[in-house]
């Protein structure tokens, strides 16, 4: 992940559990993230699921992250937060929703006693509305914060000197992030009843 030259190594980071309706939110954002645009050699996607530890070794290398996440901020459904540095392991931990979140908590505690945690954190978190329906889609309010959120992470993207671009081609199935009828258009049509 080490990009030729001296710029920033960046993480653009899903996380959360596409089986649970909105708690897929993070997934499916980088997921169209990465569908829709491409990025310089310094910038890593990656759909982090559900991984917890294994997550580390990806934030070591990097000098700036991107989180993308529902997060449960107490506002209204299908909100959208951005926190930042030294906010977002606070944020992380604000309400166990999954196994994932507490996971992740202790992946940015693990880089950082490591000495290895990114200089430059951003959580984009969307408050979810149902994380109890087991196979379901991700809701409505959730669904329409998806775009919002990847614009943020563009304009952070450009604040760090990564503008990412938007694909000219799109991408082969082979190249998507998702794959095996779980990407987010193939699941969903088996997921919301007919």
């Amino acid at each position: 992940m080490r990009p030729a030259d001296d710029r920033k190594r960046v993480l653009v980071l899903g996380i959360g559990n596409i089986l649970w309706a909105d708690e897929g939110f993070g997934v499916r954002v980088v997921e169209e993230f990465h569908r829709r645009y491409a990025v310089p050699d310094n910038v890593t996607i990656i759909d982090g699921g559900t991984q917890g530890l294994y997550l580390v070794n990806y934030l070591e290398q990097a000098d700036c992250l991107i989180v993308f996440d529902a997060i449960d901020y107490g506002l209204d459904p299908g909100e959208l937060k951005l926190v930042r540095d030294e906010e977002v392991p606070k944020f992380t931990g604000v309400k166990k929703m999954s196994l994932h979140q507490t996971g992740f908590q202790e992946v940015l505690s693990a880089a950082d006693l490591l000495g290895r945690c990114p200089g430059q954190l951003a959580l984009i978190g969307c408050q979810p509305l149902d994380l109890e329906d087991w196979g379901g889609p991700v809701t409505d309010p959730v669904r329409t914060q998806i775009a919002p959120a990847i614009e943020l992470a563009c304009e952070l993207l450009a604040e760090w000197g990564s503008p990412p671009q938007l694909r000219t081609t799109p991408l082969s199935r082979s190249e998507r992030l998702l794959a095996n009828d779980i990407d987010h258009p193939s699941y969903e049509m088996r997921a919301r009843p007919a």
